[in-house]
C-alpha cells in the first residue's frame, strides 16, 4: 500500500512579514518558527507519512502555509489562485511537485480566487469558505473540477476568520469542530461541535483514530482522547502568530 504523502514547504527568512488580517500583529521569532516547523514535519514522518518538500519560496513570507496553493482529491491536484495578490507567486514550483507524484494537474484561472485553506472536505462534501480569500467564481471552478468525482461543493460564509479551516475542521467521524466566535453559520454542517479553545478547531487526521493538533489546545486534546482518539500535539506558537494552524502547514495526499 502506498504511504500517504505530506507536501510541506520550509519557512523562509521573511516569515515575520507574513500577512495578518484577523488578529493583531505580534513579533515572530523566525528561528524558533523554523524549529517548530521541523517538529511538525517530524510528527508527520513519525506517523508514517512520506514527506515531500516543495521548493523554497524565500521571497514569499507566507509560503510555509503551503495548503493554500494546492487542493488535492484522489489523482487530481488543483493549483489555486490565492485571494491575496501578494501570495500568488507561491504557486511557482508546486505543479512540478504534484506532477512528480503522478497526479493530474488543473488550475484556477483569474479573476477567480481560491485558497486551499478554505476547502474542508468531510462526509463526502467539499465545504468552501467564501467572503475572505475565496470568491464565488473560485467555488464554481472547484465545483467544475470535483463534479466528475461525485463530490458536491457547497459555499459557506467566512467573515470572522482568515479561512474556513481557520474556524473549523473535521474529526474522522465527520463531526465538524469549530471555535464558536469565528464560525459564521454552524448550521450548514450536518454535525457540528464547539470546542473550548481556538487551537482545538484545527485537527489533521493522521489515520483513522490519530489526530495531530497544536499544543495550544490541551483541553480540547483531552476531550478527544476521552473519546478514544490518539492525539499528537506540536508547538506551532510562532506560526499561530501569523494565523497559521496545523492544517495549513501541509497538503496531505492519500491515494
Amino acid at each position: 500500500m502506498t504511504p500517504p504523502t505530506a507536501i510541506v514547504r520550509p519557512p523562509g527568512p521573511r516569515l515575520a512579514e507574513g500577512l495578518v488580517t484577523h488578529i493583531e500583529r505580534s513579533a515572530v521569532d523566525v528561528g524558533r518558527a523554523r524549529r517548530q516547523w521541523e517538529g511538525y514535519v517530524a510528527a508527520l514522518g513519525t506517523a508514517g507519512w512520506e514527506i515531500v518538500e516543495a521548493p523554497p519560496a524565500d521571497d514569499c513570507p507566507d509560503a510555509v502555509f503551503v495548503e493554500d496553493v494546492l487542493v488535492v482529491h484522489e489523482d487530481l491536484a488543483i493549483v489555486t489562485r490565492p485571494g491575496a495578490p501578494e501570495r500568488r507567486p507561491e504557486t511557482t514550483g508546486v505543479e512540478d511537485v504534484v506532477r512528480g507524484l503522478g497526479m493530474r494537474v488543473e488550475h484556477v484561472a483569474g479573476p477567480a480566487t481560491l485558497d486551499g485553506g478554505d476547502v474542508l472536505r468531510t462526509g463526502g462534501v467539499a465545504y468552501v469558505g467564501v467572503g475572505g480569500r475565496t470568491d464565488a467564481a473560485g467555488v464554481a471552478r472547484l465545483r467544475e473540477l470535483l463534479e466528475p468525482y461525485g463530490v458536491p461543493v457547497r459555499g459557506v460564509p467566512v467573515t470572522r476568520a482568515l479561512h474556513l479551516k481557520s474556524a473549523c475542521t473535521a474529526l474522522p467521524d465527520g463531526t465538524v469542530v469549530g471555535w464558536g466566535p469565528v464560525v459564521d453559520d454552524p448550521s450548514v454542517f450536518a454535525r457540528y461541535e464547539e470546542v473550548p479553545e481556538e487551537g482545538g478547531a484545527h485537527v489533521v487526521v493522521l489515520d483513522g483514530d490519530h489526530l495531530l493538533m497544536a499544543a495550544s489546545a490541551p483541553a480540547t486534546a483531552d476531550r478527544f482522547r476521552d473519546r478514544g482518539y490518539r492525539v499528537t500535539a506540536v508547538d506551532i506558537s510562532e506560526l499561530e502568530r501569523l494565523e497559521g494552524c496545523v492544517t495549513c502547514l501541509s497538503v496531505r495526499v492519500r491515494r
